[in-house]
């Protein structure tokens, strides 16, 4: 394996606004790691969540993926996925020389403008939860395998829930 200074690629994902919260049954991610569910934690924020939970019809989900790609051709990174679901987008993209939490809150801002642009719905509120998963894509193999994830085997969830 050859030795990289920086990672081949980074596999972000943000969620959509009270979607994900502290403590959910689905479990929760903090500081990177995995936390067990609190149902308790999940209650408390679920209550002072100051909006509605909006989920993101087919029409946003493709601003979103259109604004992804149109930042990362602008930047020159190479956008591997771009997976937006009514819940969270997913992202894989290679950014040499970019920071992944840099990358991540510049391909949200560019999908919040997009999306207040298109719908006033999102003009006065939050789109996004703050901040987002950033894990760093040192192989080939990895990146292989988070890409599969990223887009068919989200498909493949989703068509087991109907």
């Amino acid at each position: 394996m050859q030795y990289r200074d920086e990672p081949l690629a980074y596999f972000i994902t943000w969620t959509v606004y009270g979607t994900f919260l502290h403590g959910d049954r689905r479990w929760w991610r903090q500081e990177g790691e995995s936390r067990a569910p609190q149902p308790r934690l999940e209650r408390w924020h679920r209550d002072r969540l100051e909006h509605d939970v909006v989920l993101l019809a087919q029409n946003h989900r493709d601003i979103v993926h259109d604004k992804v790609i149109e930042h990362c051709s602008f930047r020159q990174w190479k956008p591997w996925v771009v997976n937006a679901r009514s819940n969270h987008v997913h992202v894989v993209a290679s950014c040499p020389k970019y920071m992944g939490t840099k990358v991540r809150d510049q391909l949200k801002a560019n999908a919040t403008r997009g999306l207040r642009q298109h719908d006033p719905m999102f003009k006065d509120r939050p789109i996004w939860t703050t901040k987002g998963d950033v894990q760093l894509v040192w192989d080939e193999d990895s990146l292989e395998r988070i890409m599969d994830y990223a887009s068919e085997a989200q498909d493949q969830m989703d068509r087991g829930k109907h």
